[in-house]
């Protein structure tokens, strides 16, 4: 093939799954964050805007 160099078509295996891998990773600690941000949360306290 025209402007094909063996070079670019004998790419290690490791480009293809090595962006994927980070990606889903990545994924996991943000879904993780927003889980722990939500539900370790202290109880909201007393409502010190209402007079009594």
């Amino acid at each position: 093939m025209r402007g094909v160099r063996a070079k670019a078509a004998a790419q290690p295996p490791r480009r293809t799954w090595m962006p994927t891998l980070v990606l889903i990773l990545l994924g996991i600690m943000i879904v993780r964050d927003i889980v722990v941000r939500r539900w370790s949360s202290p109880p909201a306290g007393p409502d010190v805007t209402r007079l009594r």
